[in-house]
């Protein structure tokens, strides 16, 4: 299998894996009805720091499409919101690791992606909400600190976290299969790593909690 036939076959793996995250798992963690936490960003930026932004972003715009067309109910300005939601996280983390490819460039481009997202999303949100939704700017205004924040923060956390725990077994499965060119590193992610993506996790899942008035 030549180098291009395994990059089309890795894209079209990532992008069907995405679509099944999406199509399976939608956890609601808002009191906004269309504010559902799925994991297929994890997928992608795990794509993206091994095959690039390009590759990550393809994928976002493919999973987002069918998931347009089959499981989502927000049409068009949900297939919007999501290739920018996910490009901006799954991209912003993958440009900064392949400038800088060790576990620090991993670390600050998840973390830059989150923050980024974060920003991103506050503003089309207020740009594009009250379309959606069919209330004035001012209410979507007035939701934007207390509802979209919290959600973009706990989904971009939650996916970072779990991203960082799950790169190492994927790329070694990855390599297992010949999709993937290269010897799997005897480096293991530290411990110090995985006691802060648990804790990041932990955190996460107390603020769903908190958001849904639950504690």
């Amino acid at each position: 299998m030549n180098t291009k036939t395994k990059r089309l076959a890795m894209l079209g793996l990532f992008s069907a894996f995405a679509y099944v995250l999406t199509a399976f798992v939608r956890i609601p963690i808002s009191s906004v009805e269309f504010l559902k936490y799925d994991p297929k960003d994890i997928i992608i930026v795990i794509l993206g720091f091994i095959s690039g932004p390009v590759s990550a972003f393809a994928v976002a715009v493919v999973s987002s499409l069918v998931e347009a067309i089959t499981v989502s109910t927000t049409g068009i300005i949900g297939f919007i919101m999501n290739v920018l939601s996910t490009s901006t996280f799954a991209c912003t983390a993958s440009i900064i690791y392949k400038k800088k490819r060790t576990l620090g460039g991993a670390v600050l481009g998840l973390i830059s992606g989150v923050i980024l997202t974060c920003g991103v999303m506050l503003l089309w949100n207020y740009l594009v909400t009250p379309f959606h939704m069919g209330v004035a700017r001012e209410i979507v205004t007035s939701m934007l600190l207390p509802v979209f924040l919290p959600f973009n923060l706990i989904k971009g956390s939650i996916n970072a976290a779990l991203a960082m725990l799950l790169y190492k077994p994927v790329v070694k499965a990855l390599r297992s299969t010949k999709l993937m060119e290269g010897t799997e590193s005897k480096s293991d992610v530290k411990f110090s790593v995985i006691a802060i993506c648990v804790l990041v996790l932990l955190s996460s899942i107390l603020g769903i909690l908190i958001v849904k008035g639950i504690i």
